[in-house]
């Protein structure tokens, strides 16, 4: 492996490291609701950093009557948009390294997207704060930032393919798989179809977090005794169309509106259950058991977090973990699909 090689994939190994950073610093400014813990953006209170002299102080006053610095608060936004700083210098390096490689198999159309979709994440880190945590902005920006932890550690693997490393679990999946009786192309299918509706319950997800619909539902199964509370009101919690303006930390949704949100986050971990289920057993099935049960042991782990948020009333520690497992069965998926579709390169 030459030095071209390496550097890049090493890159791309520490952005994936940086981005999981990210995602999970983000979290914890939501949950921490810290999102506004500085009212501008780039800066906080017009510094570089949080504000914390008297003279800082008393300037912070005078910019922005009316909202008290809260260092907590503050720190948290701001290492949060420091560490996505740093990742995104990381993706700046990795699309020069694209466009200067001549080599065709070199995927330099992923790692331009890449640079693309992270000053689109930018935009939306600044909408969530200037648009006061407008909940459709906080939603994609969410689901914004595992996509482009999902798309990072995608190019790892490309990446690892180019340099011709060969991992066990390749290994491991190609024979089996490829003398089994079940269809490739059936596994494929069903894999596309857990990813998609796994890709809308992470967007669910969001919108139970950014309209603070989480402790709506304080027991489980069953949500306030009811299977189907027939107080709760799907109209309005999924209300897409709420208007720019007021101050949305905290939420603006009624109580049935919320009820509603979170319900339909639980329908939608049903059916992402069902269908990693039916996918576990199939890959199961076709003699390829460390892809089954590492994706299996994923979709249990996040199951029992969301159980466990219920019963522990959301504590932060567990809101984060949650967040987190929904990232890695994110991960988990791909790198399965992904090797679904080099079987017949091995």
């Amino acid at each position: 492996m030459t030095a071209k090689q390496v550097i890049p994939y090493r890159a791309c190994w520490l952005a994936v490291v940086l981005a999981s950073i990210v995602v999970a610093l983000g979290a914890y400014t939501r949950l921490s609701d810290a999102g506004l813990g500085c009212p501008d953006w780039p800066g906080c209170y017009g510094f570089a950093i949080v504000p914390h002299s008297y003279e800082h102080m008393v300037l912070a006053a005078e910019r922005f009557p009316g909202v008290p610095v809260e260092s907590a608060k503050g720190w948290a936004e701001m290492v949060h948009r420091y560490a996505a700083g740093g990742l995104g210098v990381l993706i700046c390096y990795l699309a020069a390294v694209g466009l200067s490689r001549n080599d065709p198999r070199y995927p330099r159309w992923h790692s331009l997207i890449l640079l693309c979709m992270v000053l689109l994440q930018a935009m939306f880190g600044m909408w969530t704060v200037t648009l006061k945590l407008w909940p459709q902005v906080v939603t994609m920006h969410l689901l914004g930032g595992v996509s482009l932890l999902t798309l990072l550690f995608l190019l790892l693997l490309r990446l690892r393919t180019l340099m011709h490393v060969r991992t066990a679990l390749s290994a491991q999946v190609a024979s089996p798989l490829l003398e089994s009786d079940i269809s490739l192309r059936w596994l494929r299918g069903l894999a596309w179809a857990a990813l998609f509706m796994l890709i809308i319950q992470v967007a669910l997800g969001g919108w139970t977090s950014s309209n603070y619909a989480a402790m709506a539902c304080p027991d489980f199964p069953t949500c306030q005794q009811q299977w189907w509370p027939a107080t709760m009101d799907i109209g309005h919690g999924m209300n897409v169309l709420q208007h720019v303006g007021p101050n949305y930390l905290g939420g603006q949704l009624t109580g049935p509106g919320r009820v509603a949100i979170h319900v339909l986050h639980r329908v939608g971990a049903l059916l992402v259950s069902g269908s990693v289920i039916v996918l576990v057993v199939l890959l199961w099935q076709a003699r390829v058991q460390a892809m089954a049960v590492t994706l299996g042991a994923m979709l249990v782990m996040q199951v029992c977090l969301g159980v466990a948020n219920v019963f522990w009333q959301f504590p932060i520690f567990l809101a984060l973990a949650h967040n987190t497992g929904a990232a890695l069965l994110m991960l988990t998926l791909v790198s399965v699909l992904y090797h679904l579709y080099r079987l017949r390169q091995l």
